[in-house]
């Protein structure tokens, strides 16, 4: 079964993930992972790297497999650009928590050597985040990276900024968790005064913000913008017992997922139904 559904209740607060699903940070996300992955060997975190065994898909460990060898991404991830940093280290360390936070300490201090340049990563995007605003929706925006980087590109964005587009910003030196912890959407619903529920729809583009998302009991939507067959989709959320999370939902784009909260104003229910549209959360 593909994972090409509605999700189940009507969205009053809709949180997004900021790098590739809002917006493109061009190249300095993947120059910044370059850095970090040839210092695994220095401090020692090569050794923790994930066993093949354990690793989801082939594909997975794969991955893990280069980098144990090569202490660098393959060429061809770096290519397709269809994978966030957090996905890599979570691909790389699995449970390893302490192995990750020290990864993404290597990683912000690399970050700030490259960061700078952002763009939307769909050019109408400010009109379509205005467009959700205008129907009564709560807007917030979350993020792995450290506050410093977030502050500027979200007031440097488009020019302006897009600061006065949301209600809430979490950063993930806001919190005792990254993603895929659900530390980061309950501190934006505790910021917006809002229970977790699935009247919180949370929008990314990573297993990992699929898993943060039902671990805080919100509705996943997947953020499909690198265009993955739907074959692809259902082998990273296999619903299986060691991988159980799958979104709720999968939009290719901004344009959808509008038109799928109008669906739900308009009254459709989660089963593509007309129904009653009221929030269950």
């Amino acid at each position: 079964m593909t994972l090409l559904r509605l999700p189940h209740a009507r969205p009053t607060v809709i949180l997004f993930d900021w790098h590739a699903t809002l917006v493109d940070t061009k190249d300095a996300m993947y120059h910044a992972v370059d850095d970090v992955l040839p210092k695994l060997v220095d401090t020692g975190l090569i050794e923790r790297l994930v066993k093949a065994e354990d690793s989801k898909t082939v594909e997975d460990a794969k991955l893990v497999k280069y980098v144990r060898a090569h202490h660098r991404l393959h060429p061809r991830i770096k290519l397709e650009r269809k994978i966030s940093r957090t996905d890599i280290f979570e691909l790389l360390f699995g449970a390893d928590e302490q192995a990750k936070r020290e990864a993404h300490r290597l990683f912000d201090a690399s970050y700030r050597q490259h960061f700078g340049e952002i763009e939307p990563l769909e050019p109408e995007a400010r009109t379509h985040l205005q467009a959700l605003q205008a129907l009564g929706v709560r807007l917030g925006v979350l993020s792995n990276r450290s506050r410093e980087f977030m502050e500027r590109e979200i007031d440097t964005i488009d020019g302006t900024g897009w600061r006065a587009l949301f209600e809430t910003m979490v950063c993930g030196d806001d919190v005792a968790a990254r993603k895929p912890a659900p530390d980061l959407l309950l501190k934006a619903l505790a910021d917006l005064g809002v229970a977790p529920g699935p009247g919180c729809w949370y929008v990314g583009d990573s297993t990992t913000d699929v898993v943060a998302a039902k671990l805080a009991q919100v509705t996943s939507i997947f953020y499909n913008g690198a265009g993955w067959d739907r074959n692809w989709i259902d082998r990273i959320f296999p619903g299986t017992v060691r991988h159980p999370h799958q979104p709720d939902g999968v939009i290719r784009d901004l344009p959808e997922l509008l038109r799928t909260v109008r669906l739900f104003l308009d009254g459709v229910s989660g089963d593509g139904k007309p129904g009653t549209g009221t929030s269950a959360g």
